[in-house]
């Protein structure tokens, strides 16, 4: 029989550290087209576009973050260099934001289960279907390199300071440097930092997506298994350092370098295998932008969109 004391300390991490299934509320509501994969939005003049894997980076667009309407791709024409990466030129995860005056959109081109992948940029004065610009490679990883370049986030932090997080399994997360001037990779600054894995193979932590908020940087991340419809363990953890390239811990101190994260989203009722995230901010709000597989629906992936609340210490959690 276990000590009172050490019962006591088991219960207490388990309730920092996870938020009971029953617990989390379904994604609020949305209509229209919204089978995605590795979704990212953002609010724009004429309403909000999301953009998500595959296609040329398929496009729908919102007049109120509800109801949604396809409208395309990214790319009328797939860049030249994309079929040294995937030969069915078929591009991943893309990452949105506005600096600076234009739309930049980071995304990767693989194939699944290879490392043998790169990261492009795109920019857009306006971030409509259609008129992105190719900027090309931001960063390659080779077949023998230890970590992926794909699912890229930008942060810019508190001190005007570009970073490119990305990665998946082959040990984790990853960040780079960039330049503002050209959103490319910073000439002088060639760190490869390493953000987040997990001690037991395949290291399965994916889809970095970090935000500042309150004096901490946020790194929310993917773990477990994609893209398996209704067999897929995929949720979501958050780690938190108060610099950009970390340590990052949970709750609990466990750094996200040796597996630590706190559960923010997992697998609950219909809504299977969440993940593939993205933070959006809007009109003063958080909103957890994700897909997840339709246990109603023969596990059809589809568009998740929950606000994310943050508690007295500084954590989120989703409303």
């Amino acid at each position: 029989m276990r000590p009172a004391i050490t019962v006591m300390a088991a219960v207490v991490t388990l309730l920092l550290n996870t938020t009971p299934a029953l617990a989390y509320p379904p994604p609020g509501q949305v209509a229209g087209d919204t089978v995605v994969h590795d979704p990212t939005m953002i609010r724009t003049p004429f309403g909000y576009v999301l953009y998500s894997t595959h296609g040329h980076l398929e496009a729908r667009t919102s007049a109120d973050g509800v109801t949604f309407t396809r409208a395309g791709d990214a790319f009328d024409t797939p860049p030249a260099w994309w079929s040294t990466y995937s030969a069915e030129n078929d591009p991943w995860a893309p990452d949105i934001s506005h600096e600076r005056g234009k739309y930049l959109m980071y995304y990767a081109v693989s194939s699944f289960g290879s490392n043998h992948s790169a990261i492009g940029l795109a920019t857009s004065r306006t971030g409509r279907p259609g008129s992105w610009t190719d900027r090309g490679i931001v960063y390659a990883t080779e077949l023998g390199m230890d970590h992926n370049a794909i699912d890229p986030n930008l942060l810019v932090d508190r001190e005007g300071r570009w970073w490119l997080s990305f990665g998946s399994y082959w040990t984790g997360i990853r960040m780079i440097r960039l330049d503002p001037r050209t959103g490319l990779r910073h000439e002088k600054d060639r760190t490869l930092y390493h953000l987040a894995t997990r001690p037991d193979a395949p290291y399965a932590v994916e889809a970095p997506d970090i935000v500042e908020r309150g004096g901490y940087y946020y790194l929310f991340a993917s773990y477990d298994r994609c893209c398996a419809g209704l067999d897929s363990t995929y949720k979501i953890k958050v780690g938190r350092s108060t610099s950009p390239t970390g340590p990052y811990t949970g709750r609990d101190g466990q750094p996200m370098m040796t597996g630590g994260g706190t559960l923010l989203l997992e697998t609950h009722g219909r809504f299977v295998g969440p993940g593939g995230q993205s933070v959006m901010r809007d009109r003063g709000r958080d909103v957890l932008v994700y897909h997840y597989y339709d246990g109603d629906d023969g596990g059809t992936p589809k568009l998740g969109l929950n606000r994310l609340a943050w508690d007295a210490d500084g954590w989120p959690h989703v409303s």
